[in-house]
């Protein structure tokens, strides 16, 4: 059996948000657990629906021995910074120049992260890697679905396995996927040879969802084409658009026994995507649409009415704070919101000072440039400490830490909003019912979330919308302003072209 050293960091990074993600961002724990080091980094993830719990739970139950080094992930944001990715990075290396008759390296990468200087995180860390164990020892690495793959990573790997499903149900099963080729590496069921194919068009994060179509084809025409061809390994990524650098956007990547049987998989997947461009089209509402199509849903007695609140996702990179859509539901008198999960210290403190029952004036959110805090009186509902289990496909098992938090009633308690001190996807509901709202009650559902939330949320909703309220996740990207993408990238399915930076 093969003694493996294990590590993990994970950040994907929207380089058009407003806040970037310093050692600090990593080393506390919120949605996953901070930074682990040693011992820790199995016994802090095992359970969780993660790669590295994935990886290692398969790794024992086949014999292997895991040496593991450190883990850690940040939520979404701007770019990491330098301090943070050479501490990080050099903790890794560290640990891992000490390992004794190592056989193979598993990494639990993202695929997204740029830092201040790299534009390529994940691949200056895989350089790095190589350097310091040589050509020859396997270096396997899980991805997000959301990688914007390198030819760098590509390169520095010998294997590169991504999830397969968004709502990311899938992150634990990726990781075994990985033991699995690494498995396959040792015993030459699994050959090094690599394809890599970039698609020429950005796809929009709602647009990547595998409940659904394109999404859901995509994913059965690889598993079909790994049938047909015995030995080869495929990963589709749909890329993070809010990311101005060179390799933004969807890719391809095969593994197989020989470089022929390598590229044909890859160029056989490649073409099934760019054939149906058109369909990764965006269904997007302005908000005020969003809104009012909502209301006259309820009247019509369906509900819960799910109104997704994508350009502001702290999943991707948004600060959790805008009150765009959150204005449209008070100025259209919709009644039976409930609304979040709203990322605002100040008046979840606030609420946890006056207490149950009082009500008080706050100014909610509004922190994103560009954005205004809402100014309004509340009735301060539930309080609680943050400290949650989730319950969802999704968090399974990850013990959120989301500080103090509350649950506001607006309006005559028409509208209530769950508002939490540590920004969170609004991905289960198991943040909501900490507080005492059942959002299976709740008429109108306004999710800070664009795709995951569909995995706890998804069972218990009539009619899901997807609204384009202010944020810093645009589902537009022609309203992006890139200057690194590489040129002749679609910026949109059947978009216009990027032809580079203007000059001067």
């Amino acid at each position: 059996m093969a003694r493996i050293a294990v590590a993990g960091f994970q950040h994907e990074t929207n380089t058009f948000a407003p806040v970037k993600a310093d050692f600090d961002a990593f080393a506390v724990p919120g949605a996953w657990p901070g930074l682990l080091r040693g011992a820790e980094v199995i016994a802090g993830t095992r359970g969780r629906n993660l790669p590295i719990a994935g990886f290692c739970e398969a790794a024992e139950r086949a014999g292997h021995t895991l040496l593991p080094l450190s883990w850690t992930a940040a939520s979404p944001s701007a770019q990491v910074t330098d301090d943070a990715f050479a501490r990080i990075a050099n903790q890794i290396l560290e640990d891992l120049s000490q390992q004794v008759g190592l056989d193979a390296v598993y990494l639990d990468l993202h695929g997204a992260m740029v830092t201040e200087r790299e534009a390529d995180g994940e691949g200056a860390l895989l350089a790095q890697v190589r350097a310091l164990v040589g050509d020859q020892l396997p270096v396997v690495a899980s991805l997000d679905l959301h990688a914007n793959v390198s030819r760098a990573m590509v390169d520095r790997a010998d294997a590169l396995i991504s999830y397969r499903t968004y709502p990311h149900v899938d992150m634990a099963e990726t990781g075994a996927r990985a033991l699995a080729q690494l498995d396959g590496l040792f015993n030459g069921t699994a050959g090094r040879a690599t394809a890599f194919r970039q698609i020429p068009f950005l796809i929009p994060l709602t647009a990547g969802c595998t409940l659904s179509e394109p999404g859901r084809g995509v994913y059965a025409r690889l598993a079909e084409i790994e049938e047909a061809r015995p030995g080869v390994m495929l990963s589709f990524n749909c890329g993070f658009p809010p990311a101005d650098v060179p390799d933004a956007g969807a890719s391809v990547i095969a593994h197989a026994r020989d470089q022929t049987t390598a590229d044909a998989a890859a160029d056989d997947l490649a073409a099934y995507v760019t054939e149906r461009e058109d369909a990764f089209g965006a269904d997007i509402l302005p908000a005020g649409s969003a809104v009012t199509q909502a209301i006259e849903l309820v009247r019509a007695r369906r509900g819960p009415v799910v109104l997704a609140d994508t350009q502001d996702n702290p999943g991707a990179g948004g600060n959790g704070d805008t009150t765009g859509l959150l204005r449209e539901l008070l100025a259209q008198g919709a009644s039976g919101v409930l609304a979040g999960l709203l990322h605002d210290p100040d008046a979840a403190r606030a609420a946890h000072d006056a207490g149950e029952g009082a009500v008080i004036e706050v100014s909610l959110g509004g922190r994103t440039p560009g954005d205004t805090p809402l100014d309004v009186g509340v009735k301060v509902a539930a309080v609680g400490d943050g400290q949650v289990t989730g319950v969802g496909p999704f968090y399974r098992g990850a013990r959120l830490q989301l500080g103090p938090c509350a649950l506001l009633a607006l309006d005559g308690g028409r509208v209530r909003v769950a508002v939490v001190s540590r920004k969170l996807q609004a991905a289960d509901r198991a943040p909501f019912l900490h507080l005492g709202a059942d959002p299976a009650e709740a008429a109108i559902l306004a999710l800070k979330s664009s795709v995951h939330f569909r995995a706890d949320f998804g069972p218990i909703a009539s009619d899901i919308l997807i609204a384009a309220a202010p944020g810093p996740n645009p589902v537009d990207h022609t309203q992006l302003a890139y200057r690194h993408l590489r040129a002749g990238v679609r910026l949109m399915p059947n978009g216009p072209t990027f032809l580079g930076a203007p000059r001067g």
